[in-house]
């Protein structure tokens, strides 16, 4: 088993015959993930990467290989082991004390440990944490995998003080800039990142783009109908279309993490069609149980806590604009993380999927959550996001059309409003192109 799921220890260059890694390579929409860059390669540490499942963990595992073979490690120091088929901790101990015995007699002492997709065996964590209270990993770098379930379950939490330098790294679907750099690497590469998100700096970068904005439009339509996630944007510019398959791929690790949670399926489908109806909206806990046939807002709280640590939804609470602080007892706005969640999921609960100009405000706000603390203000009128950035508030106003007029605010330590358009540009208020600010937004 060990030595099937490790060609390499043959001999290098067998990790292109790979299943995972060869596909990636023959793949027609492939890319690299920018984690693979950012992780930290130094013993000892225990990192985990979160994100749903078929965001491309596996790959990027499989690209890890690939990278520290490069770099003439040997290769049977990194030991790669699908947990998917594994009944519980015993078994899975069986295995690790079996390569830890194989890299003994190799004369091996440090090792890099990838366990893909580590909460599938009953009680896992106990097996790892036995050994390093042993010390047994003390010169080992290990990344293990896995949905935000065991996030939810609290499972992570039983490392304290037995991570060493180890960091919780999340796989997000890919962002606009990301799915712009695959699909138009040229333009990719005009589309230069912020770095403070100051009203000046996304003016002058968007002005930049304003030759190519009716392509970056073309792009931003798109991304809109095939999101972030690897298996849609391969049908979509394969096929041209989002297949009945992949989406009832999605759905079905959807309805596989609430089982495995213990949560109810109707309950959650009645949750998430809630969020979708009510997209854009401010809501209650309390309505959307009472128009949503829910038993009590408690249970509303429950399910969109859950939704949250799963990736699968954000929510954007009330900001007092002059404390920056978030007031939890007013009304919430709730947004999917991906624009693909919306066809997947309006196709299971049976409703109609949001208009375009509410997947355009879903994706900012999402995309500046993947980074910054977001929510949102309303008064007489409403900023849809609020992004604090430690010093200051900025305001993102989200207008999908063609003809915008910007406002100039200043509400407490708000004080500016980025108005974000379909095509327009001014620079006082600003006013700038959708697609062309998250062209700019690396996250």
């Amino acid at each position: 088993m060990m030595e099937s799921f490790n060609p390499w220890w043959r001999e290098p260059r067998l990790i292109e015959l790979d299943e995972d890694y060869h596909k990636w390579k023959q793949s027609k929409v492939k890319w690299t993930p920018r984690l693979l860059q950012e992780i930290d390669l130094k013993p000892f540490a225990l990192h985990f990467i979160y994100g749903p499942r078929q965001v491309g963990k596996t790959t990027l595992l499989k690209l890890l290989v690939k990278l520290l073979l490069d770099r003439g490690v040997n290769s049977k120091a990194i030991f790669y082991l699908r947990c998917d088929q594994l009944a519980d901790f015993k078994e899975l101990g069986e295995i690790l004390d079996r390569y830890l015995e194989y890299r003994r007699l190799e004369g091996i002492e440090s090792s890099y440990l990838l366990l893909d997709e580590i909460t599938f065996p009953a009680d896992w964590w106990r097996a790892i944490k036995l050994r390093i209270d042993l010390g047994i990993f003390r010169n080992d770098l290990l990344i293990f995998t896995g949905s935000l379930s065991m996030y939810a379950k609290g499972e992570v939490e039983t490392f304290p003080g037995r991570r060493g330098s180890g960091k919780d790294y999340i796989l997000h679907p890919l962002s606009f800039r990301d799915y712009l750099r695959i699909r138009d690497p040229g333009l990719h590469s005009e589309a230069k990142p912020f770095k403070q998100l100051s009203p000046e700096e996304v003016l002058e970068k968007t002005r930049q783009l304003l030759p190519w904005i009716d392509q970056l439009n073309t792009y931003f339509k798109e991304y809109l109908e095939c999101g972030g996630y690897p298996l849609p944007i391969k049908d979509h510019l394969e096929k041209g279309k989002i297949t009945e398959e992949t989406i009832n791929t999605y759905l079905s690790w959807i309805r596989g993490d609430l089982a495995k949670l213990r949560r109810s399926e109707s309950i959650a489908k009645r949750i998430m069609r809630a969020i979708i109806e009510k997209q854009g909206s401010i809501v209650t806990w309390h309505n959307l149980a009472k128009e949503f046939e829910v038993k009590s807002h408690r249970t509303v709280y429950t399910y969109m806590d859950l939704l949250e640590k799963l990736l699968l939804a954000k929510v954007l609470h009330f900001i007092d604009p002059n404390k920056g602080l978030e007031i939890f007892y007013k009304g919430k706005k709730v947004h999917l993380t991906d624009p693909f969640l919306y066809t997947a999921i309006s196709h299971w609960c049976f409703t109609e999927k949001p208009k375009p100009h509410q997947l355009a405000e879903a994706v900012v706000a999402t995309h500046l959550a993947r980074q910054w603390p977001v929510g949102y203000w309303k008064n007489r009128r409403e900023v849809d996001v609020v992004v604090n950035l430690r010093h200051q508030l900025i305001g993102i106003e989200v207008k999908y059309q063609d003809r915008v007029e910007g406002r100039k605010a200043s509400i407490g330590k708000m004080k500016h409003v980025i108005t974000l358009s379909k095509t327009s540009y001014h620079a006082d208020p600003p006013v700038a192109p959708i697609s062309a600010f998250l062209a700019c937004l690396e996250v």
